[in-house]
């Protein structure tokens, strides 16, 4: 049975409801789906649907579906370790979870060697998560910005959270971070939040992207 296109629908309709809450141009939220175990057949289906790139936890899962579609473009936004970085920076258009200086210099090192660009995020802890999914305080975002130096190899693109549902303060607090931040920097930042079950209270704090799965694909 096809389910695809009408989970799609239903998505986009909650998107454009909570924009309409928050009084945001739905155009400025972008959905992507989270392929994490998904079969290469759907994700095709999804591309045939509107949908230009895919989200993936896991490298060495993703390698496989990159080397099979390279038609398709892929994001990590999965935890990532020192000695897979060279792999991802050669096969995903994104990194979304560079969260500590020692990846970022060695993101940083590898770009300059290959010669090659690709867009980052930086993936932000403020609930002390970090042992669970990931991600830097905001006490070592300087620190990684440092790490990175602007170089034009490697932009960063904004800011990604997993908020724990406990946090009912958690998409405010990273928008207010966000804010800090594009102070700081004199440059925009994209605020990528929210998920299947809270995209609607990401999205009214001011979420740029929201990252969706089980929604969209269906239960793994």
């Amino acid at each position: 049975m096809d389910a695809l296109a009408p989970r799609i629908a239903r998505l986009r309709n909650r998107i454009l409801r909570a924009c309409g809450d928050a009084g945001r141009d739905p155009a400025g939220v972008e959905l992507l789906p989270v392929s994490k175990r998904q079969p290469l057949d759907l994700i095709r289906e999804a591309a045939g649907l509107g949908f230009a790139r895919f989200g993936e936890n896991y490298v060495q899962e993703a390698l496989q579906k990159i080397q099979a579609a390279p038609e398709l473009q892929f994001a990590l936004i999965g935890p990532l370790q020192r000695n897979k970085a060279r792999s991802a920076l050669l096969h995903f258009r994104q990194i979304m979870t560079v969260d500590r200086p020692e990846l970022a210099t060695r993101l940083r090192m590898l770009a300059a060697e290959l010669d090659l660009t690709c867009t980052l995020w930086l993936q932000v802890d403020l609930w002390d998560e970090a042992t669970k999914v990931g991600g830097a305080g905001a006490d070592t975002l300087d620190a990684i910005f440092q790490a990175l130096d602007g170089d034009p190899r490697l932009p960063v693109e904004g800011f990604m959270a997993i908020p724990p549902p406990e946090a009912p303060d958690a998409f405010r607090a990273l928008a207010d971070l966000r804010a800090d931040w594009q102070q700081k920097a004199g440059r925009a930042f994209r605020l990528s939040m929210g998920m299947s079950g809270d995209l609607e209270e990401a999205i009214r704090a001011g979420s740029d992207q929201v990252r969706i799965g089980t929604a969209f694909f269906g239960d793994r």
